[in-house]
């Protein structure tokens, strides 16, 4: 049997998509194949979310310390907030043998792929717009304004699909799960 070598995985979508959720049955299935590389924000917690666990909540000026460090594998700005990797996670367990799942918005996925184009890239979509948007009514989250910023910023990154490795379409989660499985454990024996 082949050696198994570390892969870095790009997993990304829009907001509202679904890929916590589909991500979450993944790990479950997965643990210990597989780690979720946590990302830090400047954005505030949303109910549930815990510090260290969904995302590294840092203020703007640490993160602009930490990007002037040269500190990110990747970093961008989305809806007025900071999002970013943290570089020394990702590589040193790489170099560890163990894969990395980066689960990251557009703009940020894209910079990895440029820099990593070895990475397994996936792009989770909606199954059509108006479910893209009761979802992210459903959250209770965010004002009308951002609900309507967000369906924009979603127009533009769906052209980006054709980037990508893998597409899978989020309309049911087990569907959804299933083929993200699937694409692991392919990519696996590769």
């Amino acid at each position: 049997m082949k050696e198994h070598k570390a892969k870095l995985y790009v997993l990304t979508g829009p907001s509202g998509v679904g890929k916590g959720t589909v991500l979450k049955k993944f790990f479950e299935k997965n643990k210990g194949d597989i780690i979720y590389s946590i990302s830090a924000t400047t954005r505030a917690p949303r109910a549930g979310e815990v510090d260290g666990v969904n995302y590294f909540f840092i203020s703007k000026e640490e993160f602009e310390k930490e990007i002037k460090q040269d500190n990110f594998l990747e970093w961008a700005q989305y809806s007025g907030n900071y999002y970013g990797t943290r570089k020394d996670f990702v590589l040193n367990s790489l170099n560890k043998g163990v894969d990395v799942l980066l689960e990251i918005e557009v703009q940020g996925a894209k910079k990895v792929m440029e820099q990593y184009p070895y990475c397994v890239s996936i792009f989770i979509t909606p199954p059509n717009m108006e479910e893209l948007e009761k979802r992210l009514r459903g959250r209770k989250t965010e004002c009308e304004e951002a609900i309507l910023k967000r369906l924009e910023v979603v127009k533009s990154e769906l052209s980006e699909t054709k980037n990508y490795k893998y597409t899978i379409v989020n309309d049911k989660v087990d569907k959804a799960f299933k083929e993200l499985d699937e694409i692991y454990q392919k990519e696996r024996m590769l």
